[in-house]
């Protein structure tokens, strides 16, 4: 396993971490050769819900004046084509297509003018929900914590203009997610400042920005793919645990 950037159809290996000016050790592999993995293991996930304000109406609630917060741990993360693993104990198991935001270095009390220097670049997430429970605990660890529940990829996109951007989650094709990051209730160099106001982030971490309306239940056979415009496309599949 390796980290690498991708130049062109080439997959360069990083010497030994990509923050910061990565150092290369000289070899390359063709891309379609390499397997992905999740681009990133942070030390934590901050989740930010309900910042779409059609998401917070289509499941009864109000656009909270403040981030609503929660955390994923790093174990629910896997990468591209991984399998989505559906917990006896949920009735119901929800994608949630997502831009996520990748810290790049050690930083607390960021203002937002400066968010954007903190910050290493952009993924693609999928914020899996077992909705069921998240109703019945009220608060969200486990409901969003289960193994498998936070897909990453492909790629981290380091020069991006992550403003207004399309977010679409499709099932079987089937589109069922359709937003633009424009729509965010709170920015991200507000979530960035907010977040960091809060706790001390490291290189690595995540922020998920939240999700467009149209979150809905996966079944076990079924392939879920999030496309964020410029980020690519990251797909599983879906199965029983």
């Amino acid at each position: 396993m390796a980290f690498v950037a991708v130049q062109g159809d080439e997959a360069a290996e990083i010497a030994e971490h990509p923050f910061g000016t990565p150092t290369f050790t000289g070899r390359k592999w063709p891309l379609a050769d390499v397997r992905l993995l999740a681009p990133i293991l942070p030390t934590k996930i901050i989740g930010v819900g309900r910042n779409y304000a059609d998401h917070a109406k289509e499941l009864g609630n109000e656009v909270p004046a403040e981030p609503l917060l929660f955390f994923k741990p790093n174990t629910s993360v896997v990468g591209p084509n991984v399998e989505i693993k559906l917990p006896a104990v949920s009735e119901r198991v929800d994608f949630e297509g997502e831009l996520a935001v990748i810290i790049g270095q050690p930083c607390r009390d960021v203002p937002k003018a400066r968010a954007a220097s903190v910050i290493m670049g952009y993924t693609i997430a999928n914020d899996v929900t077992a909705r069921d429970l998240q109703k019945k605990d009220v608060q969200f660890t486990r409901a969003k914590g289960f193994d498998t529940f936070c897909p990453l990829g492909p790629f981290i996109e380091t020069e991006f203009d992550p403003s207004d951007v399309r977010v679409v989650t499709e099932v079987d094709g089937e589109v069922k997610q359709d937003g633009r990051t424009s729509l965010m209730v709170h920015d991200i160099p507000s979530l960035v400042e907010y977040v960091s106001g809060i706790m001390t982030l490291l290189p690595g971490d995540l922020i998920l920005t939240g999700t467009p309306a149209g979150v809905g239940p996966m079944r076990a056979g079924q392939t879920v793919s999030v496309t964020v415009d410029g980020l690519g496309t990251l797909t599983n599949p879906v199965a029983n645990r």
